[in-house]
């Protein structure tokens, strides 16, 4: 049975689990649902709350399964990152019993900004010597609202202890870094809080049945409200504490020695191999998206952790005292998708569209916000891309997405489509339609597929004969216009022939521009030709396109006449020829020359003679 009732307020969420009545304040999301069924763990596939670092079946992924890792930094601080099995991990070091370990300065308190950090040694129970973390997109297709939710992992170790059953109220605090960093030179690495910044707080009352808990509160501006009453209307502060393990959104387990007998054994993530004793390691796991914290609605991106410990769970009175990091990190619920259009030849000018199931209302690209219709143009390109090639998407809910590419533009032919992710993302051709994308987002992945489409090219062949005896004439010049201002001048070979190949389709004009010597341009009108065979000269068969011409052989003829001595007589000459040009021009030795030149054969030409006219 459900125990409490109590009345919705405007700033407030209930919402049942099992048998308890909870609520959580708005601010950590405005969609929160149900844990998926099953523990943490099952769903995540990540060991979480067995307060050991040990692969068991049946889940068989724990803290030890990133090993072997590679620290970077000088010891004692140093770091550490990898991916295995789509878990990014992220490991810290920090100095341990040690004057110079970094640490808050006096008084400092959970809520300070930019809090000062001295060196010096935090008590035994507070000195944390390491901190782990890693995350992971997972399908949770039970959600129908968000079907994949990111996950939190969370770790501790700290130093031997001097009790069998010490308390550790240790915070991970995760900032996303667009405030800039803290100014001065005593903040260690500290940036300037961000609205959304979160901070997960572990708290441990030391005892062998102890459940520790984690909660998380996000950082708000104006004091409204805040975790610390006497805080709310007196600036920025963490927002009120949400108790993760008690609504089911949560998991922990410290290794509490039980019956004396640690449960950690090795660890092997650690810079050296390291057998913990009882007390020492601590974990946690959260459903971010289960809790509202991530959403499908909004995108959230930490680049910092940094972990803390406290004097008591108390965050209003309790002292800060050691400080692991900060750390780089990428804890997101969003990723990118890059879609790339490429011609084969590279660079020409021909929009191909696509159509898209990527959406969130947070999501942006380069060409359009609802990428559901684009268009992309390979244009101008040789190597590199461009912004009218490219449709890049930011800001994408982790998820599973298609993206299509639709019918040949005419004259080109798909080819290939390849895509590249980063790790623990996905893209792929569809198995059945090849034409289609299939993408997986992690948060903070990213995810390319260029598709490529080969431009079929076609030829013209154009044939040039004699007109009288057919045979093939060269020397003839042609001129060859087309698509996109195609324009060639060619001239036909030995055989009467040229060949003209790598042409776009569409329609182009061929026209005859010089006969060669001794011939008459039987046609001067352009042929049309329309090219949509994809073809090549080189073929054999030839299967291309193709036009011919013929030209007229010509004759030169002459008519002279001269007196015969008395120097009285003269003559005209004239000629019927239908072709050719006339000249009047006298040669030499003669008193009056007609000459005709081109004529085209076969043709009858009379010319008369008119003496003494």
């Amino acid at each position: 049975m459900t125990i409490g009732i109590a009345r919705r307020r405007s700033k407030s969420r209930w919402f049942a689990l099992g048998a308890v009545v909870l609520l959580l304040p708005l601010a950590l999301g405005t969609a929160i649902v149900t844990a998926a069924n099953g523990t943490l763990a099952t769903t995540a596939g990540f060991e979480d709350a067995d307060g050991n670092l040990i692969a068991q079946s049946p889940i068989n992924f724990d803290w030890n399964s990133f090993s072997p890792v590679t620290w970077g930094g000088t010891a004692p601080y140093q770091n550490t990152s990898k991916t295995v099995n789509g878990w990014s991990f992220t490991g810290l070091t920090d100095a341990q019993k040690s004057n110079t370990d970094t640490g808050f300065a006096g008084g400092v308190k959970q809520d300070d900004n930019c809090a000062s950090v001295n060196g010096g040694s935090a008590p035994n129970k507070d000195d944390l010597k390491r901190i782990y973390v890693a995350t992971k997109s997972v399908a949770v297709p039970s959600d129908t609202t968000n079907p994949t939710h990111t996950f939190l992992e969370l770790a501790w170790v700290r130093i031997p202890q001097n009790t069998t059953s010490p308390s550790a109220h240790v915070g991970f605090e995760f900032n996303q870094k667009t405030n800039g960093a803290c100014p001065g030179t005593t903040s260690d690495g500290l940036v300037k809080r961000t609205l959304g910044d979160l901070l997960f707080v572990y708290d441990f009352e030391g005892s062998s049945t102890s459940n520790p808990t984690l909660t998380v509160r996000k950082w708000v501006v104006n004091g409204t409200p805040c975790d610390v009453s006497s805080d709310t209307g007196h600036g920025d502060c963490w927002g009120v504490a949400v108790n993760l393990t008690a609504s089911g959104f949560a998991e922990a387990a410290v290794d509490t020695g039980a019956n004396g007998t640690p449960l950690t054994a090795l660890d092997t993530v650690a810079p050296t191999n390291e057998t913990l004793g009882t007390n020492e390691f601590g974990e946690a796991g959260a459903d971010l998206t289960a809790a509202g914290i991530f959403t499908s609605s909004s995108c959230v991106t930490l680049g910092q952790v940094e972990g803390v410990s406290r004097s008591s769970g108390n965050s209003g009175s309790a002292a800060m005292e050691d400080l692991v990091g900060p750390g780089q990190i990428n804890v997101s619920n969003c990723g990118t998708v890059n879609i790339i259009k490429h011609t084969a030849p590279r660079g020409v000018n021909q929009a191909f569209g696509y159509t898209s199931t990527l959406a969130g209302s947070q999501m942006t690209c380069s060409l359009d916000n609802s990428p559901a219709n684009f268009s992309l143009n390979d244009s101008g390109n040789t190597t590199a891309d461009n912004t009218a090639n490219t449709e890049h998407c930011i800001n994408v809910p982790a998820g599973s997405y298609t993206v299509t590419e639709g019918a040949n533009p005419s004259g080109f032919v798909f080819t290939s489509l390849s895509c590249t992710a980063s790790t623990g993302s996905s893209g792929a051709q569809d198995g059945t339609t090849p034409k289609q994308a299939d993408i997986s987002v992690i948060g903070g992945g990213t995810v390319t597929c260029t598709y490529v489409n080969t431009q079929q090219l076609g030829a013209i062949k154009i044939t040039k004969t004699d007109s009288k005896s057919g045979s093939g004439l060269a020397g003839a010049t042609f001129s060859i216009t087309g698509p996109n201002n195609y324009s060639a001048s060619v001239t036909s070979g030995a055989d009467g022939t040229i060949c003209t190949g790598n042409l776009a389709f569409g329609s182009y004009t061929v026209t005859e521009t010089g006969a060669p010597t001794g011939y008459v341009i039987d046609d001067s009108s352009g042929h049309a030709v329309t090219v949509d065979n994809n073809a090549a000269c080189s073929d054999s068969p030839y299967v291309g396109e193709a036009t011919s011409f013929s030209d007229t052989p010509t004759s030169d003829i002459q008519v002279n006449f001269r007196d015969g001595g008395s120097g009285t007589t003269s003559a005209t000459i004239s000629c019927d020829n239908a072709t050719g040009t006339g000249s009047n021009t006298v040669a030499s030795g003669w008193d009056t020359s007609r000459t005709v030149t081109g004529i085209s054969a076969p043709t009858t030409i009379t010319c008369t003679i008119t003496i003494d006219p």
